[in-house]
């Protein structure tokens, strides 16, 4: 209406205007511009009157406009707000259901660890459930964790050969044929987080943590998703990163509870630390400073592919040629770590290292200890007393048997000595074997060299006969303990260094054997015939051992579990060896009931082969019940086999005869026909005799040698095979328990 009322305003105007008609030349310019003003006064107002009904409608239709998208606006933020409600209310408590833990285990350690890893996770509000493999079928539940949610962890030890745990075997063939079967598909797994942790020794070249390695590529052949690199424990506390199994668990479990974290906030994937633009990462804490990096100088790749290695447990090929791209950056790393390996200095390889950014060679290092805190822990526990970094005493419980006049051990039936004045020890706890029957249930470590930091042989030997003094002392005033025999048990007569590893294996072995003679102390040293050469440079002992734990490479690997991979060619040699010595040599044969005992033209041979002066063949003892071997039992052999066996092997060997027997120990003695003098067995030692030789050797520097005969004693007829004492002392006392069964002790 207003734009229809100014445009006739505006014609009414012009016509009214044109009518009026004034001559220019009455009046001055400026009047006669007013005039015109006045004249043409409605065009003037017809335009102002335009011009501000243009901008009235301009404004009114801004004010639609605005109102129009005020009211969507809002519609649309309710939308949005009840939208993002709705998914903060369904996804507030799904990242993780769960986290469920699934162990391999031999010996137990993988089975602590995923006990002590459910109780951290349950600590921070996450439910958790520890799985024993065995129990769990992988082939009807594995797939449901692909969507229930929740994240797996595996705990799997490598066992012997690099093959799986007994608990682990079918969970990780059927993962391993899962992963190569076409029926399967590689999407199988897709949706189901996980992260592995091995367990392992890198002693064993070749096949350390190998069923880690295997069951982290197996699952990311079935596209499940990684979420933390493969963390591996390292039993060898020379190699280990941080000093033992236990403290590679616990630093790679720090990394997995923070990424457990991460992943419960809806994280998706934790930073790489490798931003392309060189800003600081959104991702990082904004307090504190960035997690170390767990390997030192090596990068860690967080949800990256393991490095490829070989495919498949031992003797299987691999099926997938494809290499994963973010296998790359390990692959990669890999080929720089190979390059960097050893250094030409002076002439000679060296292998270096690098720690904290500086190269340093092996020697420069600084030596781990070989005993670790969980070791420790372990073998106090087993009544240990343990000496410096690596040794130990012990008392043996023919010692406690004698000081009460109960009986001696077989050694005093066979040679002579005095149980309650003898020393059990060892200056290495390490061992190069991981036998079935070992007594100290595999808590000792293991090795092939000398790797760790090393005590003098001075004050190994003052330790122990401080330590073995104390133990003796807890036996005064005991009930039935006798007054003179606990005087002459303070002081060591005869060192037994059998109490546990290889002690051959410490560097200052030939020091320690001088230490002991020069004490008076007699030596009885038992090797598990791997190193030859040591044998060789050994100084003359009391009595030298080999253990012949089997006759054939088979059953040798079988019961003794070494690690060396030719240890067969340094068992032989170390039989030869044996029959270089002059000294008084033994061969020990345990025999383990259907292990080891119809061997008995390969038993003929080997003792052929070493010649040695005696050969005790004992039944194995029983020591209860372990995760880390198999024997029971039915395992031990009565004394009537053992008796039957030794008969045989002796009609088979024309130099030697059944000499002594040891009933309670469940062993006898064979010994060469040189010790029968006129009809008499002299298989007892005339320690005074050794002393004297041994200093007149030291004194000569070499130049003057004795042998096995010159330090005979007679052997006393209640200790020869037959006697009705069955080498029981008649000046001691015999002491039954009750309700005694099967006799499984020894020494």
């Amino acid at each position: 209406m207003l734009a229809l009322f100014t445009v006739i305003s505006f014609f009414t105007g012009s016509l009214s205007a044109s009518d009026t008609k004034v001559p220019p030349d009455v009046h001055s310019p400026t009047e006669n511009y007013l005039l015109w003003m006045w004249n043409n006064r409605l065009y003037v107002y017809s335009a102002a009157a335009l011009l501000l009904g243009f901008c009235f409608l301009l404004q009114v239709t801004r004010r639609k406009i605005n109102h129009t998208k005020d009211s969507g606006s809002k519609d649309s933020g309710l939308k949005v707000q009840k939208a993002a409600k709705n998914s903060s209310d369904e996804d507030a408590d799904v990242h993780v259901s769960g986290v469920k833990i699934f162990y391999g285990s031999q010996t137990g350690t993988a089975k602590g660890f995923a006990s002590e890893l459910s109780q951290e996770v349950q600590a921070l509000g996450i439910p958790a459930e520890v799985i024993d493999m065995k129990d769990f079928d992988p082939d009807d539940r594995l797939a449901d964790e692909c969507v229930s949610k929740s994240v797996c962890v595996f705990l799997v030890a490598t066992y012997t050969d690099g093959r799986p745990t007994q608990n682990a075997e079918w969970f990780c063939k059927w993962l391993e044929e899962a992963s190569t079967d076409f029926r399967y598909g590689n999407s199988f797994l897709k949706g189901l987080r996980y992260a592995v942790f091995g367990l392992g020794n890198s002693v064993y070249v070749g096949h350390y943590n190998t069923v880690g390695t295997n069951v982290d590529k197996c699952l990311w052949m079935l596209s499940a998703r990684r979420v933390l690199s493969r963390g591996e424990g390292d039993g060898n506390v020379v190699k280990s990163r941080h000093g033992s199994v236990q403290a590679d668990f616990r630093a790679w479990k720090v990394r997995f509870l923070s990424r457990l974290r991460a992943l419960a906030r809806g994280e998706k994937k934790s930073c790489s630390g490798n931003c392309k633009s060189g800003a600081s990462c959104k991702n990082r804490k904004k307090h504190g400073a960035p997690e170390e990096e767990e390997h030192g100088s090596e990068v860690e790749l967080i949800e990256s592919s393991s490095e490829e290695e070989e495919s498949g447990w031992p003797d299987e090929k691999t099926s997938r040629s494809v290499v994963d791209v973010e296998d790359l950056g390990n692959i990669m790393n890999s080929v720089k770590k190979a390059k960097g390996v050893k250094g030409e200095q002076g002439g000679q390889m060296v292998k270096l290292s690098k720690h904290n950014g500086v190269m340093k060679t092996e020697d420069e290092e600084e030596r781990r200890e070989m005993i670790t805190p969980a070791l420790r822990e372990a073998l106090t526990k087993q009544g240990y007393k343990l000496i410096g970094s690596h040794s130990g005493v012990k008392l043996c419980r023919w010692t406690k048997s004698m000081l009460r006049g109960r009986g001696g051990c077989y050694k005093h039936t066979f040679y002579g000595i005095e149980s309650h004045r003898c020393m059990e020890t060892t200056p290495s706890l390490a061992c190069a074997n991981k036998c079935v029957f070992c007594w100290r249930h595999h808590t000792n470590p293991v090795g092939t060299e000398w790797r760790w930091k090393m005590d003098p042989a001075e004050k190994i030997l003052q330790d122990s006969l401080e330590k073995h003094q104390n133990m003796i002392r807890q036996f005064r005033g005991v009930p039935g303990v006798k007054p003179e025999r606990y005087e002459e048990g303070l002081a060591a007569k005869h060192c037994a260094l059998s109490l546990v590893g290889e002690p051959i294996m410490y560097p200052e072995i030939n020091t320690f054997l001088r230490l002991l003679h020069s004490h008076r102390i007699s030596s009885f040293l038992v090797t598990n015939a791997q190193f030859p050469e040591e044998i060789r440079n050994l100084v003359p002992v009391t009595q030298l051992y080999v253990s012949v734990d089997a006759s054939t490479k088979d059953s040798l690997k079988k019961i003794d579990r070494p690690l060396f991979k030719d240890f067969w060619p340094r068992f032989l040699d170390c039989l030869r060896a044996l029959g270089e010595k002059k000294q008084r040599t033994v061969y020990r044969l345990t025999l383990v009931k259907a292990w080891n005992v119809e061997e008995l033209q390969a038993y003929a041979e080997l003792i052929a082969l070493g010649q040695p002066d005696f050969i005790e063949v004992k039944g194995v003892t029983y020591c209860g019940e372990s995760s880390a071997s198999s024997l029971t039992m039915a395992n031990v052999p009565w004394h009537q086999e053992v008796v039957a066996f030794v008969q045989q092997l002796a009609d088979m060997l024309p130099h030697y005869q059944i000499a002594c027997e040891h009933e309670h120990s469940n062993c006898l003695l064979i010994a060469h026909r040189k010790f029968k003098v006129n009809g008499e067995w002299r298989t007892w030692i005339d320690y005074d005799r050794f002393q004297d030789l041994v200093q007149a050797h030291e004194d000569s520097g070499g130049q003057q040698t004795f042998s096995a005969l010159d330090y005979t004693a007679k052997t006393p007829s209640w200790a020869l095979f037959g006697s009705n004492e069955q080498g029981f002392d008649p000046a001691d006392t015999r002491f039954q328990r009750r309700n005694k069964t099967k006799d499984i002790s020894g020494c």
